[in-house]
């Protein structure tokens, strides 16, 4: 279901939901694979989105429909769609397919340029719901949802519906404007892609850079050797303590059940699954879900 927040609704800012966000992308790799993962490398053309008002409607919005079924991998499913009344953007009923019934609401009858985006999270719905993939609580599974679409190259049209203005006020999915940003900034370093050009909202770009600003600073976290002085000198205060720093940074300190020594736990900065290595100077460290090899200055 695409939750939809219109002009009267309050939009949150910020990373409230960071935590089952950086446990959907592990999810994902777990569930996927890495190379599953990128197989997913060419996001959703701008082109296929576009859907003007001198096109026939329900023509026009199976064209869509077909359009992020292609992106999203799922070529023999297929979006049966239907316009009504509703609060929601967009919802799907899930069965064992190959067709499946979407209800979009009547607004994109004539607001059309966002159709594409309500798509994107119903679809996802049903790739995940192939891929038995699924959160306990309906919120952390509309969460994981939103972070699948963005992460496999659908959802920048999520964060792309995003404005608020004196004339506008809205914001399709779960997620925050900054949260969809952090997602997409992920992918973008994955893949080499710069999903900056695609944005027609200028308050979509701006979420993008602070989302992006943060999925920059996983990389720089210690023990990584990417890290920068300041955090080189926490790390080590921390390490001669024997325990993480009490401002909960991601790093922690446990001794080896065998008696080997210290081992340090921090999450991967890729897909945060945690990685438990020796403390004992530099070296690579392999992340099994998504096969990145780590430089660690332990």
């Amino acid at each position: 279901m695409t939750q939809n927040r219109g002009r009267s609704g309050h939009i949150e800012h910020g990373f409230p939901h960071l935590a089952t966000v950086r446990a959907s992308i592990t999810a994902l790799f777990r569930r996927l694979s890495a190379d599953g993962i990128r197989a997913y490398d060419t996001s959703f053309a701008p082109a296929d989105a576009a859907f003007d008002a001198g096109d026939d409607l329900h023509l026009g919005a199976q064209r869509v429909a077909a359009a992020t079924v292609r992106a999203l991998r799922l070529p023999d499913a297929r979006m049966v769609l239907s316009f009504r009344e509703m609060e929601q953007a967009a919802t799907v009923e899930l069965a064992a397919g190959p067709e499946y019934f979407v209800e979009v609401s009547d607004r994109f009858r004539t607001h059309r340029r966002d159709l594409a985006a309500a798509l994107a999270h119903e679809v996802t719905h049903v790739l995940l719901h192939r891929s038995d993939l699924r959160f306990p609580e309906t919120v952390e599974n509309e969460i994981l949802t939103d972070t699948a679409a963005a992460y496999l190259g659908a959802g920048w049209l999520l964060l792309d519906a995003y404005r608020e203005d004196a004339l506008t006020h809205q914001r399709f999915g779960y997620l925050t404007p900054e949260e969809f940003g952090y997602v997409l900034a992920k992918r973008a370093a994955l893949f080499g892609e710069d999903p900056a050009t695609w944005f027609t909202s200028p308050q979509a770009y701006e979420a993008y850079v602070r989302g992006r600003a943060l999925a920059e600073r996983d990389h720089r976290r210690a023990p990584l050797t990417a890290a920068g002085p300041l955090a080189r000198r926490r790390y080590a205060k921390a390490r001669r303590a024997g325990a993480g720093p009490a401002d909960g940074s991601a790093y922690r300190f446990e001794q080896d059940g065998s008696g080997a020594g210290l081992r340090v736990s921090f999450p991967c900065p890729v897909c945060a699954q945690r990685l438990r290595v020796p403390v004992c100077g530099r070296l690579r460290a392999r992340c099994g879900p998504c096969a990145t090899v780590l430089d660690c200055t332990t």
